[in-house]
């Protein structure tokens, strides 16, 4: 395969990032956009110069009828992606998706089960699995380095509340849920992922506002080994961006990580600062990309996906009981 055929299924909001990095790569050939919106198209095309010159559908099922490709890069409402997967892995397309890969447990049992079938790479867009602070307390911790995960405090706030309303995010029947399943599905994922932890039962409290998806959250888990973890994610913070703070305690040391500065303490010994590490070497559509053509390993596989909606499906499940604990599915 000289080139990597990929079309695009949603073009508004990151899909102009994600189609700005794959038309620079020059194994991959863009052939075809498909997006309900118009106005997407528009501000797609002011933002990238040679854009304008893809094939565009208004149908993304034309799109895969018109267009011979080899993949499909999905950047859509949450609750469009299974569909959209299906559809991608039965005409026999590998299919990179933006989180969160669906939403609900039953819906990525059944992706998963059909990349298998068809043999094709189903891989999600959580791009902090390139970021080198996360990737070095994940190598620590696999490593042994950190001893035994005993504790885990994680917090993430943003102005979600305010500068989403009006907008698909907080209409449920397109997002599926709130913040928890939006910025906030980054955040469990990367927990989940760095300490290799699955989640045994969740205990959660949600706020809701006047809206009819989560906006606030705490989430009280207990591991399969014993572990714990308090889980927060603040969607009506005050402010612009996004902060987060994320504590580990093992039997052996800590990690504390403040947005992007990493503080270790090892044993007895003083905290100390880890830095400068190495910039991002690369990201979801070129691993994506190169997973495809055999020179690197899917680094954000369909399971990470799975194991993120099972932990949101359960936390849902135990707010709408008034925070009663609740099983997290296996």
């Amino acid at each position: 395969m000289e080139k990597v055929r990929i079309g695009m299924i949603g073009c508004g909001g990151n899909a102009g990032g994600h189609l700005r990095r794959l038309m620079e790569m020059e194994e991959v050939e863009v052939v075809g956009l498909a997006d309900v919106s118009e106005e997407s198209f528009r501000r797609l095309f002011e933002r990238l110069a040679g854009a304008e010159g893809i094939p565009r559908f208004t149908d993304y099922k034309e799109m895969l009828d018109s267009v011979e490709m080899d993949a499909v890069e999905i950047s859509t409402p949450h609750t469009l992606h299974f569909e959209q997967i299906m559809e991608g892995l039965d005409r026999g397309l590998h299919v990179l998706t933006e989180k969160p890969m669906v939403c609900t447990v039953d819906h990525a049992r059944q992706v998963i089960e059909r990349s298998e079938e068809v043999d094709r790479i189903l891989m999600v867009s959580y791009q902090r699995h390139f970021a080198p602070q996360f990737r070095f307390i994940r190598n620590q911790i696999l490593g042994g380095e950190m001893g035994e995960v005993q504790f885990i405090s994680a917090l993430q706030d943003q102005n979600w509340y305010r500068s989403q309303q009006g907008r698909w995010r907080q209409v449920h029947a397109l997002s599926g849920g709130g913040q928890l399943n939006d910025s906030g599905s980054h955040l469990l994922d990367v927990v989940l992922w760095m300490t290799d932890q699955r989640p045994a039962e969740v205990s959660a409290f949600m706020a809701y506002f006047d809206g009819e998806v989560d906006v606030n959250s705490a989430l009280s888990i207990r591991f399969a080994d014993g572990a714990l973890a308090n889980l927060s994610v603040v969607g009506n913070c005050v402010g612009p961006g996004i902060w987060e703070d994320i504590t580990i305690w093992g039997s052996r040391g800590v990690f504390y990580l403040r947005n992007d500065r990493l503080i270790c303490k090892y044993g007895g010994q003083d905290p100390v600062e880890v830095g400068p590490l190495p910039s991002r070497f690369s990201g979801p559509d070129r691993n994506f990309v190169d997973a495809i053509l055999g020179r690197d390993e899917v680094q954000v596989p369909a399971i990470c996906g799975l194991r993120v909606i099972q932990l949101t499906e359960a936390a849902w499940t135990s707010a709408r009981k008034g925070g009663q604990p609740v099983r997290v599915a296996e």
